[in-house]
């Protein structure tokens, strides 16, 4: 299997245990030192603490569906960088006036550094930045951003 096609497994296994709310197979994907940057919040580093966050994230949401789009990688022997585009549709645990389910819709950028360990791809960074969200709308009148400073 080619280091690239390796990577993308890497990619759709995470965004398979976010729709799957995997807490064993999400943690599979980050090396020990990894950094995971959602922009919103300050910077979290190290797996345990990383998987930590994301299991009280996902408390949260009764039903994520995040979705690959589009990437890129670019691999330099045991390392790698990639840039993998998403849509996310997401259900918090609130509720509207009605009693109906809120959430929202988000397309955004992750732009990642992987490590080879034990022959095995991982994340060693992901940096998260919403390119557009909904912002509840249910329509295209939500925010956009504009697109982040690459990581080099």
């Amino acid at each position: 299997m080619s280091d690239e096609y390796a990577i993308r497994q890497l990619v759709e296994k995470y965004a398979d245990a976010v729709n799957r709310v995997d807490k064993e197979d999400w943690a599979s994907t980050w090396c020990e030192d990894s950094e995971w940057d959602l922009s919103s919040m300050p910077a979290v580093t190290g797996k345990d603490a990383i998987v930590e966050l994301w299991v009280n994230a996902m408390a949260g949401f009764p039903f994520v569906a995040q979705l690959i789009q589009n990437g890129t990688t670019e691999i330099n022997g045991d390392t790698a960088t990639g840039r993998w585009y998403i849509v996310e549709h997401i259900q918090t645990t609130e509720k509207d006036s009605d009693g109906n389910p809120v959430g929202f819709f988000n397309i955004g950028v992750y732009q990642d550094k992987y490590i080879k360990e034990n022959g095995k791809w991982l994340f060693q960074l992901r940096k998260y930045a919403v390119l557009y969200n909904d912002n509840g709308t249910g329509n295209m009148t939500g925010t956009a951003n504009p697109y982040p400073e690459l990581i080099t």
